[in-house]
């Protein structure tokens, strides 16, 4: 089916807190206020590798309106955090390990009492090596930046034999591949408000992926009970992974704490840059083998993952693409080893994608140099040696089987886009801006090319991480229907889908319906909202609690109203019978509880039984087709056309599936042509959103279409997949491809630089002359 409004038909829904959102209306976490509340400011380090030999806060202390100056000393707890590894320091005591890490904060009556009082604060240090280079960090010689070494996490993963394969391939091509440093580019950037209560607990209103995490994270930190914090944790202004983990939140409740008094603290779009998590810098070398007939025989992978001062998720994402640079490939003979390593830039962590968008780019540009070796079509050299249903997962782990794969191949191979000649010198556009463009003679500097690639990406946290999930429904005393999960909304449009699934599943009105997330007071632990599981999740659950909550209801409404409970249903405003109307409104069977009717479930994100740590259980596949024109005067690429297929189940949500596929595009179009947070000497050079390319709507003006493969295995009872990252994994190889098609040139290193395009100039030099004569 192609997603559009047309195809969706009475699916296509209005989202509820669309309207807020585009008014402004919505007031996000940190839009929040409270009287007599006081400023939050962070000191971070000046330097991005040196020894602290002394703090001295005594005359910031002592400026006008600062009512709190709080170093390591005056951290009751734990003094580190870090989802899975908690060593990063709230505040550093006696070393700082690149420039985002934090020295001191202030807590004033204004910002600009606040600033000014930061300025007071005089550190002295002691230069030590810069490591900038993740090889270099990985040397016997290097500085340590931790006791445990430099290396934070090391994969491996062998079958067969690569190297005697390796002898037998009729051909092997060798690359290495690099992929940028990206900033997540949030609208909102980090922050919140911090409340001491009068009762003695905390109250945080700041954005994350998982608030029952922070809250552990929280107790740790501040020597409190769990259940004397409550964290808010939505609505949020984007976060695709970058908080997921602590950021602001130590600094404001420790301050908050200090002072019994509300602290609002909001990262600047420069501290957001310098604090902030970005997506792994990676260098991938890959070696493939096929045999005369285009089978792939062998491949052997070294991945050099920059995870940057402290771990935050650096381990799990190299175990994601270290399972990712196989992919939906058979191939007998594999190795694969990876490193994560510590080096004194920005700290790299959790980003959309996690890990695949740059082993796909690398695996799927190795694809296309076999192709070119044999003179075979790059798509039928994927068909050849495409995973079919029943065979393992990439580590060879058993996995839930579908046919995705091939599915997705075909439905792309019948795409108008890949059906297009493929030659560089197109006569007419294949763009549409605004759907309207005429077709147009383009100058001899612009060319065009088409490109294809294919991913199969996991969703969940995979084997042996906690990856708890749940949802409670509750037929609430004012007759509203409660569905409460411990997620987060952050944009990506769980609210909406929910109140989707509700509407279709169980059959109720939106108006029926009182959706409640992010706040550890009231919600379940459903797990993060994180690795494309959230939507699966609630799909289980609600497959869980239908049948008992429907029971419940049902028998209720019988026994009020004396009708067996055979003859009714569910339905928009109450139960209905199934011969008639309305029988009773929800308000009024609720009158006739004494407490509300609550189901709950508690279960796990499915996972693989083979014991290989962040191996998956369930993917989703999707192939995507791109048409790029070339300018080879600036080098610059644009894309006119984007056609994704994506295999993932059920269509839980056609607007919000539709939206995830074009947004993840968009972040994927800046990933592979335009983003790089460069660094020099530790520090950021690009600090700010002026030097620091974040695609626009300009840049997305070209069709996007999205055709989605519903159908799963009979047998299948694991319903939607997720697809918040599969639409920003894959554009990267395809439009790599497409500029070889046009112009020749192999793309190894991400974002496309233009001097590479620029240099094909001279080969149309005559054209140029003869069209501007």
């Amino acid at each position: 089916m192609l997603l559009n409004k047309e195809s969706s038909g009475s699916r296509w829904r209005v989202r509820p807190d669309g309207q807020d959102k585009v008014s402004g209306r919505l007031q996000y976490l940190t839009d929040m206020s409270a009287e007599g509340m006081l400023t939050g400011r962070v000191l971070r380090a000046q330097q991005a590798h040196a020894r602290i030999l002394s703090i001295d806060t005594t005359a910031a202390l002592a400026a006008p309106g600062v009512h709190a100056v709080i170093t390591h000393k005056d951290v009751p707890g734990l003094n580190g955090f870090g989802i899975a590894l908690p060593h990063q320091p709230v505040f550093c005591s006696d070393r700082v390990r690149y420039t985002g890490d934090a020295i001191a904060a202030i807590a004033a009556e204004s910002d600009a009492e606040a600033e000014y009082a930061l300025s007071l604060i005089r550190v002295e240090y002691e230069t030590l090596p810069l490591l900038e280079d993740a090889e270099e960090a990985m040397k016997p010689e290097a500085v340590l930046l931790h006791e445990e070494g430099n290396v934070l996490h090391h994969t491996e993963y062998r079958r067969g034999e690569p190297e005697p394969a390796f002898r037998e391939c009729a051909h092997v091509v060798e690359e290495t591949y690099f992929t940028p440093r990206q900033m997540h580019t949030y609208m909102e950037t980090e922050g919140g408000l911090f409340i001491p209560e009068d009762n003695g607990r905390l109250t945080v209103y700041s954005a994350t992926q998982h608030g029952l995490m922070d809250r552990r994270q929280l107790s740790r930190i501040l020597a409190l009970p769990e259940e004397d914090i409550r964290v808010v944790s939505s609505p949020i202004g984007g976060s695709f992974g970058g908080k997921d983990e602590l950021n602001v939140q130590p600094y404001g409740a420790l301050l908050a704490l200090r002072t019994r008094k509300p602290v609002r603290l909001h990262n600047s779009r420069y501290e957001s840059v310098r604090a902030g998590l970005k997506r792994h810098p990676m260098k991938i070398t890959m070696k493939t083998g096929c045999d005369r007939e285009g089978n792939l025989v062998a491949h052997k992978v070294r991945i050099i993952s920059d995870t940057g001062a402290y771990a935050t998720l650096g381990a799990e994402v190299l175990n994601f693409a270290t399972e990712h640079v196989v992919g939906p490939y058979r191939i007998p003979h594999v190795e694969v080893e990876g490193f994560a390593v510590y080096t004194n830039n920005g700290v790299s962590g959790e980003f959309r994608g996690f890990g695949g968008n740059q082993a796909i780019f690398a695996l799927e540009g190795q694809v296309d140099r076999l192709a070119e070796r044999l003179g075979l079509d790059p798509w039928e050299l994927r068909r050849r040696n495409l995973r079919q249903y029943g065979d393992p997962g990439p580590l060879g782990q058993p996995i839930a089987q579908t046919h995705g794969a091939v599915q997705v191949w075909e439905a792309l191979k019948a795409s108008a886009l890949l059906r297009a000649p493929e030659t560089a010198e197109v006569p007419e556009t294949a763009a549409e801006d605004n759907g309207k463009r005429a077709e147009e003679k383009r100058p001899p500097w612009i060319v065009t090319g088409t490109g294809a690639a294919l991913a199969m990406h996991g969703a969940g946290l995979g084997y042996g991480i906690p990856d708890p999930a749940g949802g409670r429904l509750v037929l609430a005393l004012d007759g509203k229907i409660e569905a409460v999960f411990g997620y987060e909304e952050f944009g990506q449009g769980l609210i909406a889908t929910m109140e989707q699934m509700l509407v279709e599943q169980f059959g109720f009105a939106a108006d029926d319906l009182r959706i409640i997330i992010g706040d550890t007071d009231v919600v379940p632990d459903s797990g993060s909202s994180t690795a494309s599981r959230s939507t699966s999740m609630m799909w289980m659950a609600l497959q869980r609690l239908r049948p008992e909550f429907t029971a419940e209801l049902l028998e209720k409404a019988a026994s009020s109203a004396g009708e067996p409970a055979g003859n009714l249903q569910l339905g928009p405003g109450g139960v209905w019978r199934r011969e008639g109307g309305l029988l009773i409104s929800y308000t009024e069977l609720a009158r006739g509880l004494k407490e509300p009717l609550v189901c709950q479930t508690v279960f796990h994100y499915p996972t693989t039984p083979q014991p290989r740590v962040g191996a998956h259980f369930l993917y989703t596949y999707s192939a995507i087709a791109v048409r790029v024109e070339l300018n080879l005067l600036t080098g610059r690429v644009r894309i006119t056309d984007q056609y994704h297929v994506v295999a993932a189940g059920p269509v839980a949500n056609p607007q919000g599936y539709l939206g995830q596929i074009e947004g993840g595009s968009s972040m994927a179009v800046g990933f592979t042509l335009s983003e790089d947070a460069v660094m020099a000497g530790g520090a950021y050079v690009t600090k700010n959103m002026d030097t620091y390319l974040v695609p626009t709507i300009i840049d997305m003006n070209g069709r996007i279409q999205v055709e989605a493969i519903e159908d799963l295995p009979e047998h299948d009872t694991y319903g939607p997949r997720g697809i918040g990252e599969i639409g920003s994994v894959h554009l990267a190889p395809a439009v790599a491809a497409a500029i070889f098609q046009a112009v020749r040139k192999r793309v190894n290193k991400l974002p496309v630089e233009p001097e590479l395009l620029q240099e094909t100039l001279f080969t149309t030099q005559k054209a140029v002359n003869s069209y501007a004569g």
